[in-house]
């Protein structure tokens, strides 16, 4: 239970969400372009698709944030260990 609340508010760590915009951008707009892109351009979007949409944007914030998250963890645990190794 504590990772999980650590990790929700990593969410919203200033430090996290400016790499993680730029990637759920990135990877959201290419993935976007993939699964709804010809209907897009069709113009067969309807509710569904948007919250597919919507969901094609949030995961790649969430994966990216995770491993921020798991990566200064990580760094903290190293750090502890050389401290008292010294």
């Amino acid at each position: 239970m504590k990772a999980l609340k650590e990790y929700l508010s990593s969410l919203f760590n200033k430090e996290f969400i400016p790499t993680g915009l730029k990637t759920a951008i990135f990877v959201g707009s290419l993935l976007f372009l993939i699964n709804h892109g010809a209907a897009f351009f069709r113009g067969e979007m309807n509710f569904e698709r948007w919250t597919s949409v919507c969901i094609t944007y949030l995961m790649p914030y969430l994966v990216n944030v995770h491993g921020q998250q798991a990566y200064r963890r990580k760094l903290l645990r190293q750090h502890r260990h050389r401290q008292e190794a010294n």
